[in-house]
C-alpha cells in the first residue's frame, strides 16, 4: 500500500511540474490561468479515485496554484502579487535605459531625464536619501547609488558607465591660457619683486621698512612661515608688487612658487653669515625661472659684518657683483635702521624700467594661486597674482580641481576692491573648494563651462590613477603568484601535501609600533611644507602615517578620525574650539598646537623616539693590562691566573669581561654550548654549574693580594681568574670589563634643518 502511495505521489509531482510549465499570461485580460486539459490528465493519473489521498489531491487541483517545490493552495492576494511580479519582469525589458556616470552634474542628469534642473532638485530633496546635499544645478553627483535611485524613481532603467571623456578634444574641453596678446594691446604694469634668501637674514624686516609695517613681530619664532604678496608705493608713487617667501629649509616649494611668478629677485644675504644653504637654493631657483637678480647685503651694522667676503662667497656660485667685475647689482644695507634702503629701491625701479614690463588688461583673467586658507568667518580664501586680464566681482574661476564664483575681493590690507589688473595681488572669497598653491588661475565664461573643465580634469586624473593602480596590482599579482609556485614546489619536494591545504589567516592583527598623525594648518602652503618634511622620514622600525591633512580649524571629523586610528592631531597656527578640546580629552585624543614648524617636527621626532625598539648597548666600565702570568694548582688542576694593572675605569667582578689580544677578541665570558648540552643529556649537576657559572659573571675570581674583592679601581693591581680556565692568558693582553644596557634605538631622521 505504501509503495502505491509513493508512486502516486511521484506521478502527482511530475504532473504538477508539467502543469506549472503551462502557466501563461492572457495579454488581453491580464489574468493568470491554467490548462484544463492538463488538470484532467492529472486527475486521470490518480487511480483508484476512492482513495483518500487521491480525493485530497483532486480537491487541490480544483483550487490550487503550483509552487516550484510543492503543490499548495494560494489565496487571491498571492495570485495578484504573482501577476504583478510577472508583469513587472515584462515591463523591465521595455523600460527606457538611461546612461549615468559618477561626477555627473545635476544639469547633465536633468537633461538625460528630460527634466528641468529645479524639478530634479525637488526629486532629490524629497524622494532620494542624502539627496538634500545637492543645492544647485552645477553640483556634481559622485554617488552612483543616488544616480540610480533617481532614474529608478522615474520608472527608467539606470546604466552606470565610465565617465564620458572625449580625449581627442582636450583643448576644447579643458581650459588653457590664451595665446600671446597683440603687442599693441599691452600697457605698462608694475614689476613683481620676490624677496628671497636664508632664514633670519632680514627679508621680512626689509619689507617692513618698505611698507612702514611690522610683519616680523607677528611671525612666530621670528621666521616667515607663509608666502605673502603686497603692493607698495615707491619712489614717485610707482607701484611695486613684493612677494615675501620663507627662508626656512622646510618651505622650499613656497620659494619655488615665488621665483616662478616674479620679474626681479632681491636676494637678501646677511653680511655676518654670508652665503648659506637656502641662499644657494634661492640662486638656483632664480636662474631656473629666468629672473633678474639684485643682491641686498643686509646687517652691515652688525659686528663681524664683512661685505667683501660675502661678495666672494657669491662669486663661488656664479653670481658676480659689479665690484667683482660682473653685472649683478649688490647694495649693502641695514633693513633695521634703513641704511641704503633708498638706494636699493632706486635699483629696483631702474631695473624694472630697463625691462619695460607690460601686460594685457583686457579679456578673461589669468594668474597664479600664491596661497589659500580657511577663514572662520569668510570661508575659503585664496590669494593670487593676476598676470593677464582684469579680475572683477562675479567672475567664474577654475584652478586645478577647484572653482569659484568671486563674491568679494580684498587687497593685502583687507580692504575690498572692485577689480584687479595685471601684477595686482588679490585675495578672493567664494571658493567651493580650496585650490592648491601654485595652480594656474583661469577665468571661464560660465558656471557650466567651469563644471565641464572640472569634470574633464577629474576624469583624466581618475584614468591616470587607474592605470597606475592597474600596474601596481599586476606587479603584486605576479609577485604573489611567484611566491605561491615557490611554496608549492618546496611542499612537493618535502612531500608535505598537507601544507598546501592550510589556509592562512585572512586578517592578521598588526601590533607593530607606528605613529599616526593628522595635520591641520592655517594655509595650504604651510600644510604642503609640513608634508614635504614628513616625506623625508623613512624608518621601518616605527612607520609614520599621515591619516588626514587639511586647512582650517580642528573639526569633529578630525576628532573622529583621530579616535578611530589612534592618531595625534597637530594644529599648525590654527585653533581647536573649546567643546572639541573637552571631547578630545574625554576620548583621550592628543591635540597639539604648534606655531613654529621646527617645533612641530621636533615633537614628532620625540614621539617616534618613544616608540622605537630597545637595543643592547655595550658600556665599557674599565680596562686592565696583563703584566704578569701565574700558574697555580687547584684540586690537582693547573689554572692560569693573570696579574693585572687597571688602566681605565674599574674592573667589576659581577660584570662581564672580554680578553683582547692584538685587537682581536678571544673571550667574552659566554656560556660553553658543548658543556651545556652534555650537562642536560646526562643530568650532571657539576657540569651544569660549570656551564652556567660564566653567566653569573665571567670572572671566576678577583683578588687583591690574597683577599677576594668585588672591584678594582684605576691604578691598582690585582689577580684575575676567568670563568673559563681553558682560555690562555699572555703578557700584553688587555682585559676589558663591560656591561650591556637596554636603550631605545635613536631616531635616524634628517629633515633638512
Amino acid at each position: 500500500m505504501s509503495m502505491r502511495r509513493s508512486m502516486r505521489t511521484s506521478k502527482l509531482n511530475m504532473a504538477a511540474s508539467l502543469l506549472r510549465l503551462k502557466l501563461i499570461i492572457n495579454e488581453k485580460n491580464q489574468k493568470l490561468i491554467s490548462s484544463r486539459g492538463f488538470a484532467a490528465s492529472l486527475q486521470s493519473l490518480l487511480i483508484p479515485s476512492n482513495d483518500t489521498a487521491c480525493y485530497e489531491a483532486h480537491n487541490v487541483i480544483q483550487n490550487a496554484s503550483f509552487h516550484s517545490s510543492c503543490v499548495r493552495v494560494r489565496s487571491k492576494s498571492e495570485l495578484e502579487a504573482r501577476k504583478e511580479f510577472l508583469l513587472a519582469r515584462l515591463d523591465k525589458k521595455k523600460r527606457e535605459r538611461v546612461e549615468v556616470w559618477r561626477n555627473m552634474s545635476v544639469i547633465e542628469l536633468a537633461t538625460k531625464l528630460n527634466l528641468k534642473p529645479k524639478q530634479l532638485l525637488t526629486i532629490l530633496h524629497d524622494h532620494v536619501p542624502e539627496g538634500h546635499f545637492y543645492k544647485s544645478k552645477a553640483d556634481l553627483i559622485n554617488n552612483a547609488e543616488i544616480l540610480q535611485d533617481v532614474v529608478k524613481f522615474l520608472g527608467k532603467a539606470p546604466v552606470l558607465i565610465a565617465t564620458k571623456v572625449n580625449e581627442t578634444d582636450d583643448r576644447d574641453i579643458d581650459a588653457h591660457p590664451r595665446p600671446p596678446p597683440n603687442p599693441e594691446d599691452l600697457v605698462k604694469r608694475a614689476p613683481i619683486v620676490t624677496i628671497m634668501g636664508h632664514v633670519d637674514h632680514g627679508k621680512t624686516t626689509l619689507l617692513d621698512y618698505l611698507r612702514k609695517a611690522n610683519v616680523v613681530a607677528s611671525e612666530f619664532g621670528g621666521i616667515t612661515q607663509h608666502i605673502g604678496a603686497f603692493s607698495v608705493k615707491l619712489g614717485n608713487n610707482d607701484s611695486v608688487t613684493f612677494i615675501d617667501t620663507p627662508g626656512h629649509a622646510a618651505f622650499s616649494s613656497m620659494r619655488s612658487r615665488g621665483a616662478n611668478v616674479t620679474d626681479i629677485v632681491v636676494l637678501v644675504v646677511a653680511a655676518d653669515d654670508g652665503v648659506m644653504e637656502q641662499t644657494i637654493e634661492s640662486i638656483r631657483m632664480a636662474h631656473e625661472a629666468g629672473a633678474t637678480i639684485i643682491v641686498a647685503i643686509n646687517k652691515i651694522d652688525k659686528p663681524g659684518a664683512n661685505v667683501k667676503r660675502t661678495e666672494e662667497m657669491l662669486a663661488q656660485h656664479q653670481l658676480y657683483t659689479e665690484n667683482m667685475g660682473g653685472e649683478i647689482q649688490a647694495i649693502p644695507i641695514s633693513a633695521l635702521n634703513g641704511t641704503n634702503v633708498e638706494t636699493l629701491v632706486e635699483a629696483i625701479l631702474i631695473q624694472s624700467e630697463m625691462m619695460d614690463l607690460k601686460g594685457d588688461p583686457s579679456g578673461l583673467a589669468e594668474g597664479v594661486i600664491v596661497e589659500s586658507r580657511q577663514d572662520l568667518h569668510k570661508g575659503k580664501l585664496a590669494t593670487a597674482i593676476i598676470q593677464r586680464g582684469t579680475l572683477r566681482k562675479g567672475a567664474i574661476l577654475v584652478a586645478g580641481d577647484a572653482h569659484a564664483k568671486v563674491r568679494l575681493m580684498f587687497d593685502e590690507a583687507g580692504q575690498q576692491i572692485t577689480q584687479a589688473t595685471p601684477s595686482t595681488p588679490v585675495e578672493m572669497m567664494g571658493w567651493r573648494e580650496l585650490p592648491s598653491a601654485g595652480e594656474i588661475l583661469l577665468e571661464v565664461e560660465s558656471e557650466k563651462r567651469a563644471q565641464q573643465v572640472l569634470s574633464y580634469r577629474k576624469a583624466k586624473e581618475i584614468k591616470s590613477k587607474g592605470l597606475a593602480d592597474q600596474q601596481v596590482i599586476k606587479e603584486k599579482a605576479q609577485e604573489q603568484q611567484k611566491l605561491h609556485h615557490e611554496k608549492r614546489r618546496r611542499a612537493y619536494e618535502q612531500g608535505l601535501r598537507s601544507m598546501l591545504d592550510k589556509r592562512e589567516k585572512m586578517f592578521v592583527e598588526d601590533n607593530s609600533p607606528k605613529l599616526k598623525v593628522i595635520i591641520k594648518g592655517d594655509v595650504d602652503g604651510s600644510v604642503e611644507a609640513i608634508l614635504d618634511v614628513l616625506d623625508t622620514y623613512h624608518n621601518p622600525d616605527v612607520p609614520l602615517q599621515v591619516v588626514h591633512y587639511g586647512v582650517g580649524d580642528t573639526t569633529p571629523n578630525d576628532l573622529e578620525l583621530a579616535s578611530l586610528f589612534k592618531a595625534t592631531i597637530y594644529c599648525f597656527n590654527v585653533r581647536t574650539p573649546p567643546k572639541l578640546k573637552e571631547e578630545a580629552k574625554a576620548k583621550r585624543v592628543p591635540v597639539k598646537h604648534m606655531n613654529v614648524i621646527y617645533h612641530l617636527i621636533d615633537d614628532i621626532k620625540q614621539e617616534v623616539g618613544g616608540k622605537m625598539p630597545t637595543v643592547e648597548q655595550e658600556i665599557i666600565l674599565g680596562e686592565a693590562d696583563v703584566i704578569q702570568q701565574f700558574n697555580i694548582n687547584e684540586k690537582r688542576k693547573k689554572i692560569v691566573v693573570a696579574g693585572l694593572r687597571v688602566t681605565k675605569g674599574e674592573i667589576v667582578k659581577s660584570e662581564k669581561v672580554k680578553l683582547v689580544r692584538e685587537q682581536e677578541v678571544l673571550y667574552e665570558g659566554k656560556c660553553n654550548i658543548e658543556i651545556c648540552f652534555k650537562s642536560i643529556m646526562y643530568a650532571n649537576f657539576v657540569l651544569m654549574l660549570t656551564c652556567f657559572f660564566p653567566l653569573l659573571g665571567s670572572i671566576a675570581s678577583l683578588r687583591h693580594i690574597k683577599t677576594e674583592v668585588n672591584s678594582m679601581k684605576h691604578g691598582t693591581e690585582c689577580g684575575l681568574m676567568l670563568g673559563d680556565s681553558s682560555i690562555p692568558v699572555k703578557l700584553g693582553d688587555t682585559i676589558v670589563c663591560f656591561k650591556h644596557n637596554l636603550v631605545q634605538k635613536p631616531v635616524e631622521w634628517n629633515p633638512g634643518f
